[in-house]
């Protein structure tokens, strides 16, 4: 079986030349330790978050995302130096609009200079003349905010003009929104909280598969406080799998726009979570998880 078959098969990015594997990896969590809500500082172990990174990287995946406020600066700068100079099929995705504070929090930082300066930021740390995608992080931290972002995204498109970002992405956005920011630059992918449970976004998906845009789901199991559901465990004891495993592969049944970016600092999580894409969900299983979330008409 071919990494590519492993790896949930592909999708291209709206009216781009980006292909890439529908399992992705996501990297936040390389920062400080897993499990730690604050995404602060450098990991216990780099070695052993540099060998994360290389072991996703050799078992087919070519999809990270990132973010220089993660850290701040921790994940961008381990990426780099794990796997630069970067093979030709790799897509870093990043975001922007918002900071870290001395605290751990995490403040808006959507003026002009301040998107242009955390794109540059992305560019150094990362080792970059160019970023591939750069998503606009908008929104509270789980659901959309009725709230202006036209300066932002004006920036992040004269970006685009410069040749410094090549494709532009929005996290925690509405439909209506999604609507005003095509009006500003085109939009390859959105990036919303979405999982088995949580599934506000269900009508939002098919509409943005129709547009060939891609939906990429953070929190596949909830988030810093996991789901817990009898049914999920009970089908992944079925399964002799993962909770987290069986959540991935619904994901990827769920449309094949979605790209899922699960993170961790583990190889042996990594490795359970690569292996999601080959899980056999029979139809019965699946009518049972479809029943774990109500789906927002």
């Amino acid at each position: 079986m071919t990494p590519q078959s492993k790896l949930g098969g592909t999708f291209t990015l709206l009216n781009t030349a980006i292909t890439v594997h529908r399992l992705g990896y996501g990297a936040m969590q390389l920062a400080g330790h897993e499990g730690d809500k604050r995404v602060w500082g450098l990991p216990r172990d780099v070695p052993a978050a540099i060998a994360v990174l290389r072991h996703a990287i050799a078992s087919g995946v070519n999809h990270i995302d990132t973010s220089d406020y993660y850290g701040p600066h921790v994940t961008n700068q381990l990426i780099r130096q794990a796997l630069h100079p970067y093979p030709g099929d790799l897509v870093i995705v990043t975001k922007v609009g918002a900071r870290r504070a001395s605290d751990g929090s995490w403040p808006h930082a959507r003026s002009r200079q301040q998107i242009i300066s955390a794109v540059h930021d992305n560019l150094r740390n990362l080792g970059l003349d160019a970023l591939h995608v750069v998503n606009l992080r908008l929104g509270g931290f789980a659901s959309p905010l009725d709230e202006p972002f036209e300066e932002p995204l004006a920036a992040l498109a004269q970006l685009q003009q410069q040749g410094l970002i090549r494709h532009i992405g929005l996290s925690t956005v509405s439909p209506a929104q999604l609507a005003k920011a095509q009006a500003i630059t085109p939009i390859v992918c959105i990036q919303n909280l979405y999982n088995i449970a949580q599934r506000a976004d269900d009508a939002f998906i098919d509409a943005l598969a129709a547009q060939g845009i891609a939906f990429v789901p953070y929190f596949p199991l909830g988030g810093f406080s996991p789901l817990q559901s009898s049914q999920l465990n009970a089908v992944a004891a079925s399964l002799q799998a993962t909770p987290m495993q069986v959540a991935l592969a619904w994901l990827l049944r769920r449309s094949p726009n979605l790209l899922l970016i699960p993170g961790t600092s583990s190889l042996a999580h990594l490795q359970q979570n690569l292996e999601a894409a080959t899980l056999q969900l029979p139809p019965e299983v699946l009518a049972d998880l479809d029943r774990i979330g109500t789906p927002t008409p």
